[in-house]
């Protein structure tokens, strides 16, 4: 079967969960037989997301191959539970390098270059380089709102794709929002209509609308909808609010959402087994008791800075039967006189990634706090490093041991930046500057790791080999090895050549383990991350032991 393409738009407002809705789409595809993948289009000029702040755009997210990718790709695999890569997310800045790079190169023999066709053209390349594995399906959705001048390239190409492709290849979806006005009580579709008038307005009539609510759309607003919006009837839905995300594939199926694209897709006619999905539903909706978990970073104030931190947590208070209730603590306000009060009543504490000195001080405080108090304690990437750094200071009895991403010029530098390794790897025979090395030397996507047996990392992973996604530059400095093991740290997982350290523990103490990699990035609903899995049944475990 020839691969059909299904794009999804959004309009009104921005953060009305296209992404979430691509991933469910997608699932109940997969549900249904059918092999998925899926595509972010992003209309902002930053070539990727890596050099974004968190308070501006979320979490970055990182695929295998080492992409620094939207955070809307950890969506995707959640919920298909398949890896994604760079070709799953393009954006406009990376569209438009693409095209001056040929410009300059001469690839356009000297002709005009425009946005179409040359970059409408780039664009339909990479929306159709996602299918080269004979996908049945490959989901793609246009980031921002409709309307907004810098997605108009986006919105044009796939308008011309239905007409290179065949209509019966394509499908257009858009998701737009239905408000309901508390004071009159009413549901108002003016919002849709306009939307959809501004899409038809650029050359595409959606085939299906789904309309995110706080309540249920009755048959008469559905109705009203398709007349004004000019679809059919049975192709509006509801995309109401829900109590947690994993409930809305349950809710898209009771909808018909996937029936509807089967039909007008001509997809083989297969219900969707959505009973995983209801297993999980029920597993999440009634534990048996619950966690506090204190997560002690700077980007707090956006939770989407921990989208997939946050899911794994989920994920692992589901594996054990518990809910898990975040206490998000601001790192930059944690001082000596208010750590207790902060800590107080948290069954675990986890330190999870960032760059910069700022809020380090805050994050060793807590760190301290939770080892001494045998608290679970989790680090994550600059968590692992923080934890490092307060165990040389307060227990190997260097004070003044620092990262070098903190204090260029320490004398202890327990976490450094090792450049002979990034220039071995990258094939360098010169030396790079520092302003190259701070630019260029990230370790990014998924690296090998060997567990020493006989650790609770390895109890976790019941395997001697691993593989870990990245996103870093510092890393541990192998000439404090022997002191720091010596007062008590065990170095469990290393790389196989033992040259970088990926997972530190403290066999004293109930739970306390920090790691290199992002391990958030690789757990899924379905099979939640042994780490993660762990570290919320120590921290039961620690509750029910008060």
């Amino acid at each position: 079967m020839k691969t059909k393409f299904i794009f999804i738009t959004g309009g009104v407002l921005s953060s009305l969960g296209k992404g979430l809705a691509a991933a469910t789409i997608g699932a109940l595809l997969k549900a249904r037989g059918l092999k998925v993948t899926i595509q972010k289009l992003d209309p902002y000029i930053n070539v990727d997301p890596g050099t974004m702040n968190p308070f501006q755009h979320g979490e970055v997210y990182v695929t295998e191959d080492g992409a620094e990718t939207d955070l809307d790709l950890g969506h995707y695999e959640r919920y298909l539970g398949v890896p994604m890569s760079q070709l799953n997310n393009f954006t406009s800045g990376r569209i438009y390098h693409s095209v001056i790079t040929k410009e300059r190169r001469g690839d356009y023999l000297g002709g005009t270059v425009q946005v179409i066709p040359h970059v409408t053209d780039e664009i339909k390349q990479a929306v159709l380089s996602v299918a080269k594995n004979d996908e049945d399906v490959a989901l793609i959705e246009i980031g921002g709102t409709v309307g907004d001048i810098e997605g108009l390239p986006f919105l044009e190409a796939i308008r011309q794709l239905k007409k290179d492709l065949g209509k019966e290849n394509v499908l257009y979806i858009h998701l737009t929002l239905v408000p309901f006005m508390r004071t009159s009580g009413e549901l108002k579709t003016k919002p849709t209509q306009h939307s959809v008038k501004e899409l038809r307005s650029i050359g595409i009539q959606p085939d299906i609308i789904l309309c995110r609510s706080e309540i249920e759309l009755d048959a008469e607003l559905k109705s009203k909808i398709a007349l004004f919006c000019d679809v059919e009837q049975d192709a509006v839905f509801t995309a109401v609010d829900v109590k947690n995300i994993y409930e809305v594939p349950l809710k898209y199926y009771q909808e018909g959402v996937d029936q509807k694209i089967a039909i007008l897709m001509r997809l083989p006619a297969k219900n969707a087994n959505i009973k995983p999905w209801m297993e999980l539903v029920h597993r999440l909706n009634n534990p048996t008791g619950s966690v506090r978990i204190g997560i002690v970073g700077k980007y707090v104030d956006l939770k989407e800075s921990y989208k997939s931190l946050h899911e794994a947590l989920v994920h692992g208070g589901g594996a054990n039967g518990v809910s898990v209730e975040l206490a998000y603590l601001n790192s930059e306000e944690i001082n000596r006189k208010n750590l207790e009060e902060n800590c107080k009543g948290l069954d675990g504490v986890l330190v999870p990634g960032g760059f910069g000195a700022r809020g380090i001080p805050g994050k060793i405080l807590a760190i301290k706090y939770a080892r001494e108090n045998k608290i679970p304690f989790f680090g994550i990437c600059l968590g692992m490093q923080c934890a490092v750094i307060e165990f040389t200071r307060h227990v190997a009895g260097l004070e003044d041991a620092d990262s070098q991403e903190f204090n260029p010029k320490t004398a202890n530098p327990v976490i450094y930046l090792m450049k002979e390794w990034y220039d071995y790897r990258r094939g360098c025979t010169e030396r790079r500057d520092e302003a190259s090395d701070l630019g260029g030397t990230m370790r990014l996507g998924a690296y090998p790791c060997k567990l020493r047996e006989e650790t609770k990392a390895f109890d976790a992973y019941r395997e001697e080999l691993i593989q870990e996604r990245h996103r870093h530059r510092f890393e541990f400095n192998m000439e404090y090895a022997d002191l720091l093991t010596s007062k008590g740290l065990l170095l469990s997982g290393v790389s196989p050549d033992e040259t970088l350290v990926e997972i530190v523990e403290l066999p004293e103490h109930p739970w306390f383990l920090g790691c290199q990699f992002h391990p958030e990035f690789q757990s899924n609903p379905m099979a939640p991350h042994p780490l993660f899995r762990e570290f919320i049944a120590a921290a039961k475990a620690y509750k029910a032991g008060r």
